[in-house]
């Protein structure tokens, strides 16, 4: 059976555009390029954010529930990029509905999106800080980074061979 140039062009175009969408469908889309830093200095409210980062602690409240995350930079999959100290800040991101402290534990990574909705001063320690607060459309938690011990060594043994 012989297929048809142009079916043959739409299947590998499908295929290519797939293998392109590396993002999780719900995090995928055009978002402003600023970090939780750069919204405080400046106001930024309305903006569209995907942002990301470790969970410091989850406030379910009435008929919502508020996390506050460290902000990191996302990878190319929208992850937060979790081998570097370097950090956007801090934001708050609220979201209808109740999430479980205990599944959305201190450390876990987390990606929002949605809008920046204002500004809240809190404090950590004794130190005033401005949060930007986002109104969340999405909360993506992703699964436990497992840990993997290489060893570059080898054995204690100075042959080496099969037996």
């Amino acid at each position: 059976m012989k297929l048809r140039p142009r079916l043959s062009i739409a299947v590998l175009a499908a295929a290519l555009v797939a293998g392109c969408a590396t993002q999780p469908q719900p995090l995928q889309g055009d978002y402003n390029p600023i970090t939780p830093r750069m919204a405080v200095d400046s106001e930024m409210s309305g903006a569209t954010v995907r942002w990301g980062g470790r969970v410091i602690q989850v406030e379910p409240k009435e008929n919502r529930t508020c996390f506050e995350v460290l902000s990191t930079r996302l990878n190319a999959n929208a992850r937060p990029y979790w081998a570097s100290d370097d950090t956007g800040g801090r934001f708050i991101a609220c979201r209808n509905g109740f999430y479980d402290p205990a599944v959305f534990e201190a450390g876990r990574e987390v990606t929002f999106t949605g809008r920046i909705a204002g500004y809240e001063d809190r404090q950590i320690g004794g130190y005033s800080y401005r949060f930007p607060m986002v109104e969340a459309d999405v909360v993506y938690l992703w699964p436990v980074r497992e840990q993997v011990d290489v060893i570059t060594h080898p054995a204690p043994w100075p042959w080496w061979g099969w037996w």
